[in-house]
């Protein structure tokens, strides 16, 4: 179809002179919306981001871009229309298409689409975030240092604050920006003494301190600056110092007072050491007092001294590790365990069990660090094993092996020191041997002699114990050599029996003297025939008493026999002859009583009254239950009882109150009691009670 020739040709849409080949506004002519403090620097911003932004694709060139096909209406009904008569008069009235409302309908709507895209396209054509690390500061520009700074300070750490307020900071006092610079300066320099307060408390003194002292003399929180480092430096040496003292309160073992400590950490003003500090040391309190209970056990168990519980407790104080406070307690407890290990083995040897003191020294740990001791120990025990054969030759033996000990040894004083006695001992042993060939005839003088010799071994001789026992044997045999004559010779008078002889053994006897050797066996047959003089004195006042008592004379039989003193040999069977009749004489005395008591309560019920009958029960209740007339006195309270229910029943009649007063004078024990309560409760009723 060809176009008619009348048909006016369609123009091609004009470009703007301010629209670029894709269609977009070039960044020169957008319209930029800053305030007027900042207008210069989102400028210069927008400049630098033009030159980081990645640089579009070119447009396709005209060869490859699609044919446009006509958007108007009035083209394309021209185009189908073209041959038809009478299309060359429809162009003429396009015009009336303006008048339409579905043309400013559609208009109004590309419009809109229109403005939308465009919009859409200059936003994704933004400049992007400029490369601050890659910037020679230099010949930076102020806006490129605000927009940096910003993107710095956004991060909100006190490093890129710092990095901040350097990069605006360094503009000159002149420049037009100066006033923002400074402005911002003063507000990211509270945010850094913000910073670091949080620095602070999260336990970062030295950050905090170091960011706090960076920040520019110039600015007002400056001078908040040194006043915070003091404060926080003060609440810090004062936690320190609580922390500290409650670990020398640990090493100490005084859990009490590290806690004390501890607490202490609660007030102070800052949270790192409120709660991460004060846990750890809570934690380090807990597993230091569990580690010192355990410690305590083994302490208690070595108390006990048996070999099986120091070894125990060497396990327990073992089982303490070396980050623990009481790790140097436990060592130095070990140590001590060792050393009584140590003495019971010496405590053994004392006792001359050799092979006890070696079990014991064969299980002490190394731990213990008695090693050397303990080898040293066992050198001296089997030593000491042959002095215990008492001859020279095995001391000689003794010493031999002692003298094996270096003087670079542990045990070399000891091993000196033992030396030195058993040389003593063995002079000893000699002197004493020759005392006792002197001493072997048995006679008084050559008991004296040997005595004599004996003597001269010094007191301070490591054998004078025995020394001593055999001086005093062969000092008994001389007494006993020079007593028993005149013993025998007291036993030989006392065989005559009578006082006089008796009397004069005992003189005999009590010659020898106390600290002798026949003194005790002089006391005792002294004591018998002492017994003998006085059982032939007291004889008579015992048999006399007892006469008495047989003739029923009592009181003059015990008066009799107490004349026998005590100590004296018949005391003990005249006591218990007067024990016997002075329980009689009571006996006979409640009789007596009973009797009376008896006699009187008869009297009264003679009258036969109520008042007369009741005292006579309460007389004859007095007899003591012990006495023989005890069931007479019971029959008579029966009989009386039944006397007062057969007045009260009488009196009943006329007078129950009369009757109630009379029978609640019948006492429980009386046969009638029973009958009694009956008829008063009747009695009560009939009065309506």
């Amino acid at each position: 179809m060809t176009r008619d020739s009348g048909t006016p040709e369609r123009q091609p849409l004009k470009r703007s002179p301010n629209v670029g080949k894709d269609g977009i506004l070039p960044r020169q002519s957008q319209p930029v919306a800053a305030s007027a403090p900042q207008s210069h620097v989102q400028a210069k911003g927008s400049e630098i981001f033009a030159r980081s932004r990645p640089v579009p694709p070119p447009p396709p060139k005209p060869s490859q871009q699609p044919k446009q096909r006509p958007v108007d209406q009035a083209g394309v009904k021209e185009t189908a229309l073209g041959n038809r008569p009478g299309a060359a008069r429809r162009p003429r009235r396009w015009w009336r298409w303006l008048y339409s409302w579905k043309f400013w309908l559609v208009a109004t709507g590309l419009g809109s689409v229109g403005t939308g895209a465009l919009a859409l396209a200059l936003l994704l054509q933004m400049p992007g975030l400029p490369n601050c690390p890659a910037i020679f500061w230099p010949l930076a520009s102020a806006s490129l240092r605000f927009e940096c700074a910003r993107l710095a300070a956004s991060k909100q750490t006190s490093n890129d604050l710092l990095e901040a307020i350097a990069l605006v900071d360094s503009l000159p006092k002149d420049h037009p920006l100066r006033e923002e610079a400074d402005r911002l300066v003063e507000l990211w320099s509270l945010e850094v003494l913000k910073l670091a307060e949080a620095d602070f408390n999260a336990g970062k003194l030295n950050e905090a301190i170091a960011a706090a002292r960076r920040l520019s003399p110039k600015v007002s929180a400056y001078k908040l600056v040194e006043e915070r480092v003091q404060r926080w430096q003060a609440i810090w040496q004062k936690a320190e110092t609580f922390y500290r003292k409650a670990e020398e309160s640990l090493r100490d073992l005084d859990w009490r007072q590290a806690f004390s400590y501890s607490v202490r950490l609660l007030d102070v003003d800052n949270t790192f050491w409120q709660t991460t500090k004060y846990n750890e040391l809570t934690g380090k309190i807990n597993t230091a007092r569990a580690d010192g209970n355990t410690l305590g056990k083994a302490q208690r168990l070595a108390d006990y001294g048996g070999l099986n519980d120091l070894l125990e407790a060497i396990k327990l104080a073992q089982s303490i590790g070396q980050n623990s406070y009481v790790h140097q307690a436990a060592q130095k407890a070990i140590g001590e365990f060792g050393q009584k290990m140590v003495d019971l083995a010496q405590a053994m040897l004392d006792r001359r069990d050799l092979q006890g003191a070696l079990n014991v020294l064969d299980k002490i740990p190394d731990i213990a660090n008695l090693n050397e001791q303990v080898k040293d120990l066992t050198v001296l025990a089997n030593a000491q094993s042959q002095v215990w054969q008492n001859t020279v030759p095995e001391i000689e033996e003794a010493i031999s092996q002692a003298q094996r000990i270096r003087p670079d040894r542990p045990l070399y004083r000891k091993a000196q020191q033992l030396i030195v006695r058993w040389q003593l001992e063995i002079e000893a042993i000699a002197q004493l041997e020759k005392a006792r060939i002197l001493s072997q005839p048995g006679t008084v003088n050559d008991l004296a002699a040997a005595i004599a010799e004996a003597s001269t071994i010094p007191r301070s001789n490591p054998r004078w114990s025995d020394v001593q026992k055999q001086i005093q044997t062969w000092t008994a045999q001389i007494q006993t050599i020079e007593d028993r004559p005149l013993l025998d010779q007291a036993e030989q008078t006392a065989t005559q029996g009578d006082m006089t002889a008796l009397q004069a053994a005992v003189a005999q006897a009590n010659q020898i003297t106390q600290g002798r050797a026949l003194y005790k066996e002089a006391q005792g047959k002294a004591r018998r025939w002492t017994g003998q003089i006085q059982q032939i004195q007291d004889q008579p006042y015992l048999d006399r008493a007892r006469e008495f008592a047989n003739a029923g004379d009592l009181v003059s039989a015990v008066r009799t026999a107490e004349q026998i003193g005590a100590g004296r040999a018949l005391y003990a069977d005249a006591q218990v002859d007067v024990k016997q009749w002075r329980s009689q004489l009571r006996t006979q005395e409640l009789q007596v009583q009973a009797q009376q008591k008896l006699q009187t309560a008869r009297q009264l019920a003679n009258t036969g009254s109520p008042a007369g009958l009741a005292n006579a029960i309460g007389a004859a209740d007095q007899v003591p239950a012990g006495s023989a007339l005890r069931s007479d006195a019971d029959n008579a309270i029966n009989e009386w009882s039944t006397q007062l229910l057969q007045v009260a029943k009488s009196q009943s009649v006329y007078d129950v109150p009369g009757a109630i007063a009379v029978a609640q004078k019948i006492p429980a024990r009386s046969s009638v009691y029973t009958e009694a309560q009956q008829e008063i409760r009747a009695w009560k009723r009939s009065m309506g009670q």
